[in-house]
């Protein structure tokens, strides 16, 4: 099983619906607290490429993108296999 994280907020459906899916996957992630100005906040944009929204998903630590960018992977067919490293 791949390693999963995600950078999140609070009040964010964004992030809701991407949690949402891994859920619903079954698979384990990691769920990193990352509100404006925070540490993870400034991890989340450092290996994200400058990216400053969340969420923000990494698999086995190469960067998948946000919430839109998962549940595109998920229609195409792609994240089973990601997430089955």
């Amino acid at each position: 099983m791949a390693k999963v994280e995600i950078y999140t907020q609070d009040f964010c459906g964004y992030c809701a619906r991407a949690l949402a899916l891994l859920t619903k996957k079954g698979v384990p992630f990691e769920e990193k607290y990352a509100p404006h100005g925070s540490a993870n906040r400034a991890e989340s944009i450092e290996r994200s490429g400058g990216r400053t929204t969340v969420p923000q998903v990494f698999i086995d630590g190469k960067h998948v993108g946000g919430s839109d960018e998962l549940i595109a992977l998920d229609r195409k067919g792609e994240l089973d296999a990601l997430l089955a490293g």
